[in-house]
């Protein structure tokens, strides 16, 4: 029987080299199917290995059919095989072998979908860009979409929340029970030629799509974030947790449980993974940053750290947390609670009295935290208005945290000497009620001991990248690279539209950016121009190569602080765990080189998906919120200008569209992406300006918030 197999393998593979020779003479020009058959068979029966080596090589990429059964080579038809890997309701993308990625016109599609295998055909640009037209779905991937169900003449559709403008037939075989306005989770059943054809049957219920936490849920599946930790992992976690923090553990650690070392976090964390320190000392500081020693319990290629990996980072939105480790780790045995002893690595950083790094050291430690600090209270004490209970449960620490103030205020100093752009970014909070629903959306405030953590930690970053340049050995580098020259072209443009100078320069630098700023801070233009320069910037990403990092202004940066919920921190932990074990550079490249690579790309990727994710349910969180304000009047910045009209921000960040054809009548031009200017009238809407503006409609299933312009404003 095996020989036999062996023989049909053989006979298989022969057909494939004879299809593709025959298909060779055609050049550009493709072949009928039958007649490649006639060339290629050399007997009666082989026309079940013709087939079968056909399909291969069909399902391989290498040949497709084309309209009347006619076949030809891929490679001389200038058609590529690909896979599907974005779609949205009007476009997709899919990415060639090589690497090169085709947008995709919807009406080009063929009804493919994400993880399907395809054959794609460049056609014209419109845009410059690599554009192309599915001519053939090789393999189909198993595909579930999310959306929402509406009942339209007697009978329920999908409408998805991806793929399709259009509403799907749902086949009801098998089917979980669900009403209308619900948001579902839905599996392809039949697949047709487009996407409105396919057909789909109901395997899960989020929940009404009139709710942001059902609306949440529906996100997270869309973007493949797990959900449950498989057992074996839980298992993992149950047994670290269960063996405690044992005085064997100890072996080998520096013990500073005696040292005034405390965390600082807001009052609702229950991942406290870093904690600190500082004393003055005749050179200027100490200053010590205790990272929870989380490499120690997740060692390499366990279930633990693969699920880790996988994960790349925990996701946080409105009051949830889809966490990279089990709460056994990261609530419990890794979390660095008062009065327990943690096992740490400490970064102890020598500074001068300017904030100069004069020195830095790293180790392996155990602590004893004195206080769960808090942001708020602690900025009560650096403000004098504590409560009587707040001094109290800071006494222990106090002195530190007027020493810890003074230092952090040297360190910001020494940022601005740097020309460190000060970018000003504003964040949400939502305020969740005990049914889940949004009914406060306010702007996270960063008060002094935020800004002092948050110094503290860049200082901590800095010496774990210095230490792996100083030792030359493989690393998983922050870094922000210099802004694309398209973009500060533009800002080059645009600033003369308001009234500013752009710097001189032959290569774009971190004071230029400062400089600009600068130059518009105090005035009606800072908001404009403070968006303009944060969008001309490049993204923070991870990466092997130490480039260095433009923001901060910093030549050496990594994450080091948060191994808890950002695994580029942990894999760097591990790396200095054995550095500091002692192993020479040979044996670390050998261990490490690999492994830098693939945590620096997939850690960036993570990071990607878990931006979105937060960022699509705020949207979601943030118009259900605003459900009970529609008809309510509003003072706005303008946030953003498209040719289709301008979005605003009110000063609680809910942010929302004044669609173009709201607007008075006429005809308007845009100046990208500065200003809407009504051609006759000379009306303009212009990026930063204050308008009245009332919320006219609310789309929670798709995080959407509409206004117009108040009557006062036409």
């Amino acid at each position: 029987m095996k020989k036999k197999n062996t023989s049909q393998k053989t006979d298989i593979e022969t057909y494939k080299k004879k299809i593709i020779t025959f298909l060779k003479t055609y050049g550009k020009k493709t072949m009928p199917v039958n007649e490649l058959e006639t060339k290629c068979r050399s007997k009666k029966q082989g026309r079940d290995n013709f087939i079968n080596a056909f399909d291969q090589l069909r399902t391989d990429g290498i040949i497709t059919v084309r309209k009347g059964m006619k076949a030809g080579l891929c490679s001389r038809l200038n058609i590529y095989p690909a896979v599907v890997t974005r779609l949205s309701r009007t476009f997709g993308f899919a990415e060639t072998d090589d690497g090169t990625e085709y947008f995709i016109p919807g009406k080009c599609m063929l009804g493919a979908m994400p993880g399907d295998r395809v054959l794609v055909s460049e056609i014209p640009s419109r845009s410059g860009e690599p554009e192309g037209e599915i001519v053939d779905i090789i393999k189909f991937g198993s595909f579930t979409m999310t959306g929402k169900i509406e009942f339209i003449d007697g009978r329920y559709y999908l409408v998805p929340d991806t793929a399709s403008k259009n509403h799907l037939t749902i086949i009801k075989e098998d089917s979980v029970k669900f009403k209308n306005g619900e948001k579902v989770l839905a599996e392809i059943v039949f697949r047709g030629r487009r996407h409105a054809e396919h057909k789909v049957k109901i395997i899960s219920v989020f929940g009404s799509s009139e709710y942001a936490s059902a609306c949440a849920k529906s996100i997270l599946m869309i973007h493949n974030a797990p959900d449950e930790f498989p057992e074996e992992v839980l298992r993992e976690a149950r047994k670290i947790s269960e063996g405690g923090v044992q005085e064997y553990c100890f072996n080998n650690r520096e013990n500073l449980c005696d040292m005034k070392i405390f965390t600082i976090d807001g009052a609702e964390s229950k991942d406290l993974d870093d904690a600190v320190s500082v004393q003055k000392t005749e050179y200027g500081y100490l200053l010590g940053v205790h990272i929870a020693d989380v490499s120690h319990y997740v060692r390499g290629n366990s279930s633990l750290d693969k699920e880790a990996l996988k994960r790349g980072t925990s996701i946080y939105y409105a009051d949830k947390v889809v966490p990279m480790l089990p709460k056994e780790l990261s609530n419990g045995i890794c979390s660095l609670n008062p009065n327990e002893n943690r096992l740490t690595l400490s970064a102890f950083i020598k500074l001068d009295n300017d904030g100069e790094i004069i020195s830095y050291r790293f180790c392996k430690s155990v602590i004893r935290s004195r206080v769960k600090g808090v942001y708020s209270e602690i900025n009560s004490i650096l403000d004098g208005s504590e409560s009587p209970e707040i001094t109290e449960k800071y006494s222990e620490v106090k002195n530190e945290i007027f020493l810890m103030n003074e230092l952090a205020d040297i360190l910001i100093a020494k940022k601005k000497r740097r020309n460190a752009p000060e970018i000003e970014t504003t964040e949400s909070r939502l305020v969740i009620d005990d049914n889940g629903i949004c009914c406060a959306v306010v702007p996270r405030m960063r008060g002094k001991s935020e800004q002092i953590i948050e110094e503290f930690m860049l200082t901590a970053n800095e010496a774990a990248a210095k230490l792996a340049r100083e030792k030359k050995v493989p690393f998983v580098y922050r870094i922000h690279e210099n802004p694309p020259e398209a973009k500060v072209e533009k800002l080059h443009e645009i600033l003369p539209k308001f009234g500013l100078e752009c710097p001189h320069f032959t290569e774009f630098r971190p004071a230029h950016a400062a400089k600009i700023l600068e130059s518009a801070k105090g005035t009606d233009k800072f908001e404009a121009v403070n968006l303009l320069v944060l969008r001309s910037m490049s993204k923070a990403k991870y990466s092997v190569e130490p480039v260095g990092h433009f923001g901060l202004v910093l030549e050496d940066y990594a994450h080091f602080t948060s191994p808890i919920r950002r695994y580029p921190d942990l894999a760097i932990h591990r790396i200095i765990t054995d550095i500091l074990a002692g192993y020479d550079n040979e044996w670390l490249n050998k261990r490490y080189s690999g492994f830098a690579v693939s945590a620096a790309e997939h850690s960036s990727d993570a990071e990607v998906r878990a931006i979105t994710i937060e960022r699509e349910c705020e949207n979601c969180y943030k118009a259900e919120y605003m459900k009970s304000h529609i008809g309510e009047t509003f003072s706005a910045r303008i946030s953003g200008v498209t040719e289709f009209g301008f979005y605003v921000q009110l000063p609680d960040t809910i942010e929302g569209l004044v669609h173009i054809r709201t607007l008075p009548e006429g005809e308007y031009d845009y100046s990208e992406p500065v200003s809407l200017t009504e051609r006759f009238s000379g009306v303009s809407y212009t990026l930063g300006q204050s308008v009245q503006v009332i919320c006219s409609a609310v789309n929670v299933n798709d995080g959407i918030i509409d206004f117009v312009l108040d009557d006062d404003e036409d």
